[in-house]
């Protein structure tokens, strides 16, 4: 047991110093992107399927209320929260439109959207990216193996060198706390 809690450990080094070695530009334009869109008015909107979509929820969370800083609270909402609509819109059209139905009636351009898949193939993330794209929004994919479709999609991709889901979620919740930090400072007093 201990080996492979020690490997574990190990995977998530690895993956965490090739985040270091590959990823800080991106980071850095994500941040940026996400500071200029809440400087025009604009809201980060963030979705995701199942472990994806508590990142989504996490990530919002740290903007609107705080981070490690009591600050005002910074716009940001997750796609992910509402069942009614979910379930209506999984309902009535199919689950592939759950988020781009959502992106259709509360985006604006000013705003920024996030899609969250550990693989890059979720459907209604790729989905929700498209029609954020359609409508002049900004996007950025955060994923991992390959990218997949949403990778290609998306503005900006960060991929985490890894096909392990647990990895590639742990390498997310890390790039999002980053972000939230950068973020919380630039509008700290």
């Amino acid at each position: 047991m201990r080996d492979s809690i020690k490997e574990i450990i190990l995977e998530n080094i690895r993956i965490k110093e090739d985040i270091m070695r590959e990823s800080i530009p991106q980071i850095i334009d994500v941040a940026e992107i996400m500071i200029n869109c809440i400087k025009k008015n604009g809201k980060v909107i963030l979705f995701g399927n199942g472990g994806s979509a508590s990142d989504s929820q996490h990530i919002a969370a740290e903007l609107v209320g705080r981070f490690k800083k009591d600050r005002l609270a910074l716009p940001a909402i997750a796609l992910t929260t509402n069942t009614s609509i979910i379930t209506s819109l999984a309902n009535d059209y199919g689950y592939e439109v759950i988020f781009a139905k959502q992106i259709e009636a509360l985006a604006r351009n000013s705003d920024v959207a996030i899609g969250i898949s550990t693989s890059g193939k979720a459907k209604n993330v790729i989905m929700g990216i498209k029609q954020a794209k359609k409508m002049g929004i900004k996007t950025i994919a955060l994923t991992g193996g390959s990218g997949g479709e949403l990778a290609k999609a998306a503005d900006i991709a960060l991929i985490v060198n890894s096909t392990v889901t647990a990895r590639i979620q742990e390498a997310h919740i890390t790039i999002g706390h980053i972000i939230c930090e950068i973020i919380e400072e630039a509008f700290s007093p």
